[in-house]
């Protein structure tokens, strides 16, 4: 499933950057790109546009005032450099709201919330893409590592480890190293599938062997289980011991 994405932004660096990040993400597309919000409107009148990029502060008219006049705009994802609009932009039932310098993993954090609300319901669980299929074990997520996007299906994540601005995904066959905050990926996962267990662990709960108090083993490898996270991973799992 292609999202066609329209960029408006009167700043042509902000415009290179995202053009860039939409090029990255398998599902984007790029179809076109405006310097204001009159261009936009005339864009919008002759193409399918499912997703719009589109700045704040622009010469003769605010982003925000120029979705008012739209009757069913797009998906928005509002891009400023000024933090002041954001309250304005969520009130405007924006999918999200990106302040510049726009880093790419929290443009793919914001691209997921899209993906969501473009995919049938799955009890309000987050995923990146479930190509078209209602089988949620079927999902992946693309990752940037070596210079290209990498596609990793979300059953076969074991575990992710935090290497401070980076993550190491873990799989049977492969691991993956890519400048993401585990935090940012936690976000992006199904809240029924995966669970912090330490502020640089993230397991899938299907792949957990076993457990104590302290640590969880998942394919003969023990992850430490942080304290402030013990309470409720304890709980979490000897109800499903129960089940």
């Amino acid at each position: 499933m292609k999202i066609n994405c329209l960029i408006v932004d009167d700043e042509p660096p902000a415009l290179d950057v995202l053009q860039k990040y939409i090029e990255a993400v398998p599902n984007l597309q790029l179809t076109g790109s405006c310097i204001n919000c009159v261009e936009a409107l005339r864009y919008l009148q002759g193409e399918k546009v499912d997703l719009l990029f589109l700045d704040i502060k622009m010469p003769q008219l605010l982003g925000t005032d120029f979705v008012r006049t739209l009757k069913n705009p797009p998906k928005i994802i509002f891009t400023t450099a000024f933090r002041k609009y954001a309250v304005e932009g969520f009130e405007l039932d924006a999918v999200d709201y990106l302040l510049k310098p726009i880093s790419f993993d929290r443009f793919i954090k914001a691209v997921n919330k899209v993906m969501q609300t473009q995919l049938p319901s799955n009890g309000g669980n987050s995923e990146i893409n479930n190509n078209g299929s209602n089988n949620k074990n079927e999902a992946f997520i693309y990752f940037r590592a070596d210079r290209k996007m990498i596609k990793v299906l979300l059953k076969d994540i074991l575990f992710v480890e935090s290497l401070k601005d980076y993550i190491r995904v873990i799989t049977r066959s492969k691991q993956i190293i890519t400048k993401l905050s585990i935090s940012a990926l936690e976000s992006m996962l199904p809240e029924d599938q995966f669970i912090r267990i330490h502020r640089s662990y993230l397991v899938a709960i299907d792949k957990i062997d076993s457990f104590t108090a302290d640590d969880i083993e998942i394919e003969k490898k023990e992850l430490p289980i942080g304290r402030m996270y013990q309470h409720e991973i304890n709980k979490l799992l000897k109800a499903k011991q129960v089940k």
